[in-house]
């Protein structure tokens, strides 16, 4: 089922490798085109052009854009005791795991009389994007709203889009993550006017402000990548998130069931989900792929599935040995990567370029996606090369204080003005100078 790339016996180049390792199409650019009008509606019009927007795009027209506080408590009040107590659990792992991210002051002396600290100040208001495409995902409430909160916002809003199931409310069990987390602010949008709502800022129908954001963070799809990417500067974000995506690196020991059975729960997001096998053996390969060949009927949504593994973003690669392996996965840098092999806590040890890795039988990729505490948004498109998945951090910025007294400026003057002079800038050295009476030694 799924295609093959023979790379044993050679070793590609790291360019080679980027070229030549599957990768769906995601033309985020060729979006732009059609968000654009969106945005800048959004911007001129507020929230009309949000409602316009909605009804076209998701079938249903709110009476407001604000989801009314009784909303979320009866979300809440309503929700199946089994899923309560699974958020719940999900929420008290990721409390425990973000905690532990707080980053504290640090006051360096430089010289006597002289200090630098950098001190980390949380972002002052942030949107918090849930997704309600093809899936329901109140998961990434809990992964977007704990590190906020735990980093010290000033406030936050969750964005989610309405649904014409329930009365252009987002779904209810999204809603009830909120409750749970203690939010009172959710707003029903989605897409790109939902991003340029919450860049933007605007007045509800109600007449209530609707205050603009300072970063927007979650997942959603091209069209709010897109936005994001265009308001990026006005906002900050997290990333520009594409389809989701496993890699999973593995040798004779695995077993194929389980590999299988991982493959496939990444192809049930999306037709374009990325499903990738790295592995030494053969034989592995073709266990897994009659797995899948029954597996994958059997699944809810077979369609779906069979798409993304049949897409040209999916596939496995055979290698030589695992050391070639670990080349490779480098080289792709999945947003979730699984090491199914022998010693398989030393060979993650050596993988420098993931969003996520997951060691061993019985550390599966739907274990971050809920209830190992990790984060599960996580950088996508070979990102995880330079970017980090959310976490606190996210949420902070340093600030440098810079504290120094008259004689420790004095002593550092001239070097100063030297440095001025070199790069033609001499009024920054006269600012110096100019506390000394205009000159330096």
């Amino acid at each position: 089922m799924l295609n093959r790339t023979d790379l044993r016996g050679q070793v590609p180049t790291a360019a080679e490798l980027r070229a030549t390792l599957p990768r769906a199409e995601y033309d985020v650019d060729a979006a732009l085109h059609h968000v654009r009008p969106v945005v800048e509606a959004v911007r001129d019009r507020g929230v009309e052009a949000v409602l316009e927007y909605t009804e076209k795009f998701d079938k249903v027209r709110p009476t407001a854009v604000r989801v009314p506080r009784a909303k979320l408590t009866e979300a809440l009040a309503q929700l199946d005791p089994a899923v309560r107590a699974a958020l719940e659990e999900s929420i008290a792992r990721a409390r425990k795991v973000h905690a532990e991210q707080r980053r504290t002051d640090v006051t360096t002396t430089v010289v006597d009389g002289g200090t630098v600290t950098e001190k980390w100040v949380p972002v002052e208001r942030v949107g918090l994007y849930a997704p309600g495409g093809l899936a329901v995902y109140p998961s990434t409430v809990v992964m977007n709203v704990v590190p906020a909160q735990i980093a010290g916002v000033g406030s936050l809003v969750v964005c989610s889009p309405p649904q014409a199931a329930f009365g252009g409310l987002p779904h209810p069990t999204i809603l009830a993550a909120a409750e749970l987390l203690g939010v009172d602010e959710v707003w029903a949008a989605g897409g790109a006017q939902a991003v340029a709502l919450l860049a933007y800022g605007g007045t509800d129908t109600d007449g209530a402000e609707l205050a603009p954001v300072d970063i927007v963070t979650g997942p959603g799809n091209i069209y709010l990548t897109a936005a994001k990417r265009l308001l990026r500067g006005l906002i900050g974000i997290d990333a520009e998130a594409g389809p989701t995506e496993i890699a999973i690196l593995a040798d004779e020991t695995a077993d194929p069931v389980h590999v299988a059975a991982d493959l496939i729960s990444q192809a049930e997001h999306d037709p374009l989900a990325a499903s990738v096998l790295v592995t030494t053996s053969v034989e592995l390969a073709d266990a897994v792929d009659k797995d899948l060949a029954s597996r994958v009927a059997a699944t809810k949504h077979s369609e779906r599935v069979a798409e993304a593994l049949g897409g040209k973003q999916s596939g496995v690669i055979l290698v030589s040995t695992v050391e070639d392996g670990l080349r490779v996965v480098d080289a792709y840098a999945a947003e979730h990567l699984e090491i199914q092999t022998a010693n398989a806590r030393e060979v993650a040890a050596r993988v420098r370029n993931a969003g996520a890795i997951f060691v061993g039988a019985y550390a599966p990729v739907s274990l971050g996606d809920y209830c190992a505490g990790s984060n599960h948004v996580l950088p996508t498109g070979g990102f995880a090369r330079h970017s980090s998945g959310l976490s606190v951090q996210s949420f902070l910025k340093g600030i440098h204080v810079v504290d120094y007294s008259e004689e420790a400026l004095r002593e550092v003057a001239g070097r100063v003005v030297a440095l001025a002079d070199a790069e033609d800038l001499p009024a920054h050295g006269e600012a110096v100078a100019a506390r000394f009476g205009g000159s330096v030694r």
